[in-house]
């Protein structure tokens, strides 16, 4: 596992050093951080030219590795989420796009630019992309009133209709879509990770990036689902958080704001996540790409949650043993000595 990295999107600002590249890559750095994951954010990249020439790639990874760090992924979850967006929550979405695209338009412009963000990754050398689902059957999560019949089947056949032409580009350009499962999305759990899988005929370049702080909020076990989707894990959030349930309130925390919501996000080491845990499994199933913080605390400042975050994960990264322990006591043994070991061994004849 490579790292300590840190997701550059809740710290981007308009002063510096977090309103440009260079600088916040070199804070970054000097933080003790030796990869940054990068919003498409124009204040750090201009997506338009990152998928067009190579010249300004190479001109990127020079001004980061100036700094200290290299880019672990993009990130697009901003052009992601607008990908698939219910009319209910239009309004909440609409400034994250140009002011003239509304519905159909802005959908098509925002798979366009995962799209472009595709073929920045491949001039920037990178394998994955991460980022939202979007949601159209997100309204209908609670099954009352009554869902009609095939409501949530149409939903997630639509959801694959529109990812289809991105995850093809993915493959084109040889990097991985890994979905952030995320409350608010319709790709948040395992459940309905695999619905999504199956619209998507499978699509080798569906991608999960794992973020147990999600799972904490919903009460999902997030070490069986290493156990059960490993396989497409691709990138990991590291973000703690913690659930504490009262009389008044549970998951669905009775619309208090974040300080005072059952669930909520904290920094790392302040929350209830067992990361030495799940470092072990992702170690033990050969999780080969980058812990990168994200940081969302509802009480730490991100000052100090930047700073506490570097030694946390590297703590915690494991390096995987090149032998077994005992080793010392293994010895050659032949094939009949080994029959003889089990009592197969045939007596000779009279």
């Amino acid at each position: 596992m490579k790292g300590p990295a840190i997701f550059l999107a809740q710290f981007g600002g308009d002063t510096a050093p977090f309103d440009a590249l260079a600088p916040i890559a070199k804070w970054a750095a000097d933080l003790g951080y030796k990869g940054i994951q990068v919003p498409c954010d124009p204040r750090f990249i201009d997506l338009d030219r990152a998928a067009t020439s190579q010249t300004y790639c190479d001109e990127i990874n020079g001004v980061c590795a100036d700094a200290g760090v290299v880019i672990t992924e993009l990130s697009t979850h901003i052009q992601g989420q607008l990908v698939a967006v219910h009319p209910a929550f239009a309004p909440q979405f609409d400034a994250f796009a140009p002011s003239h695209l509304r519905g159909k338009a802005q959908a098509e412009w925002a798979a366009g630019e995962c799209i472009k963000a595709a073929k920045a990754s491949r001039n920037l050398g990178l394998s994955v992309q991460v980022g939202f689902s979007g949601a159209l059957a997100w309204p209908y999560l609670y099954p009352w009133p009554q869902r009609p019949a095939g409501l949530v089947e149409e939903a997630f056949a639509e959801l694959a209709r529109r990812w289809t032409p991105v995850l093809n580009a993915c493959d084109e350009n040889g990097v991985d879509y890994a979905y952030e499962l995320h409350p608010g999305e319709d790709l948040m759990d395992g459940a309905s990770f695999e619905r999504f899988l199956e619209a998507t005929e499978h699509h080798p370049r569906v991608g999960i990036a794992y973020d147990p702080s999600h799972f904490v909020l919903q009460q999902l076990d997030y070490l069986a689902f290493i156990d059960l989707y490993h396989d497409r894990i691709k990138a990991f959030h590291v973000k703690d958080a913690e659930f504490n349930p009262t009389g008044r309130q549970g998951v669905y925390s009775g619309f208090s704001p974040w300080a005072e919501r059952a669930g909520r996000f904290r920094s790392l080491g302040d929350g209830q996540v067992n990361f030495a845990a799940i470092f072990s499994k992702l170690a033990q199933y050969g999780y080969e790409s980058w812990a990168v913080l994200e940081w969302e605390c509802a009480i730490k400042s991100p000052a100090q949650g930047a700073a506490e975050g570097a030694p946390f994960i590297r703590r915690h990264i494991i390096e995987p043993t090149p032998r077994a322990f005992d080793d010392f006591a293994s010895a050659d043994t032949s094939r009949d000595e080994l029959r003889r070991m089990l009592g197969l061994q045939e007596e000779p004849a009279a």
